[in-house]
């Protein structure tokens, strides 16, 4: 390896060992090689592994309307798995939040400051225009959770039109009649394309998409509750069945209707979407689509290391597939 890459036999044992003595950006191209080249590493004891991080990783989450990316289990759980990459290869991570009212440029000037290798921004809340000020980072960037048509930069996201043509279409099966929509009040990107899924589902199905029921709610349990609570003392009509873009909608539109006297699922069915936690604790529990929130903060972290490795590699988007998970809440 040492001749291969024209650095000392001492740099190499130092960077295979985990010690100091070598740069980062030698210690990466050390390590990138012996994988390559079938390097033996379950040979070194996890207490020889780097004791020091060899370089550290930005996790930037940006933050609009706050609705969406909180301090909730979709996040801690995407932060989890980004979290454990950064351990097994050797980087610290650092978590900063970055709102839309903000001097953004400003704020990205002084993270680049600090000499970190890469950027994972969870894009979540985020339109194209917001990610201008973003376009001047220079170092390696990967986008979690949205993706801009017109912005080639590497992506890392969910298949929600995939995920919301399974609910859509799994009420039509079971429920044999047209689904309605709890649909978010807030634009986001992610709701966008479930939107999509959903009416694909419905056209499928030889429905016409102008039939469905929509109910516009807060994306939140309060939230959807309390829109849901006003649209039924208004005596809005209802569909016997629901998708709702997710599972706090959901949650907080179930609550609603049992208090008006609805039965779920005798009287109206509801599937959300996420898998959070709190669908297991619901009466009943909530059917939905799930999302492997840990494996997409995995994968865009490993897709961030690999563009540190090689800067070079051309844009990527990465679309991670769901699955019903069928509960109690359909008939």
């Amino acid at each position: 390896l040492a001749a291969l890459l024209g650095v000392s036999p001492a740099a190499v044992s130092m960077a295979l060992n985990g010690k100091k003595g070598v740069s980062s950006r030698t210690r990466h191209r050390i390590l990138a090689a012996a994988q390559a080249h079938g390097y033996d590493f379950s040979r070194i004891q996890e207490k020889q592994l780097p004791a020091h991080p060899i370089g550290t990783i930005f996790f930037i989450v940006y933050k609009k309307s706050g609705a969406i990316v909180n301090d909730t289990p979709f996040f801690s759980q995407l932060s989890e798995g980004i979290n454990e990459c950064c351990r097994k290869e050797g980087y610290h991570l650092n978590i900063s939040y970055i709102y839309a009212h903000e001097d953004v440029p400003h704020l990205l000037g002084q993270l680049t400051s600090s000499g970190q290798n890469g950027v994972l921004l969870l894009g979540t809340e985020m339109d194209a225009a917001d990610f201008e000020p973003f376009r001047s980072l220079s170092m390696p960037l990967v986008i979690l959770d949205t993706h801009f048509n017109r912005i080639a930069r590497d992506y890392v996201l969910i298949n929600n039109t995939q995920g919301a043509f399974l609910a859509a279409d799994h009420l039509i099966k079971r429920c044999q009649s047209q689904p309605g929509y709890l649909h978010s009040a807030y634009p986001i990107g992610n709701f966008e394309e479930r939107e999509s899924g959903f009416y694909q589902a419905i056209r499928a199905a030889g429905m016409s998409a102008s039939k469905s029921v929509v109910h516009s709610l807060t994306p939140s349990v309060e939230g959807a509750y309390a829109d849901m609570t006003e649209l039924l003392r208004q005596g809005e009509p209802l569909s016997s069945c629901y998708f709702a873009d997710n599972d706090t909608i959901a949650a907080g539109a179930i609550r609603a209707l049992k208090e008006f006297g609805y039965r779920i699922p005798q009287d109206i069915s509801v599937i959300g979407f996420d898998d959070l936690p709190l669908c297991n604790y619901l009466d009943p529990p909530l059917t939905t689509i799930q999302v492997s929130k840990q494996y997409m903060g995995r994968m865009a972290a490993s897709r961030l290391m690999e563009l540190i490795r090689e800067p070079d590699q051309p844009p990527i988007k990465i679309e991670l597939s769901t699955r019903l998970l069928i509960r109690k809440s359909v008939l």
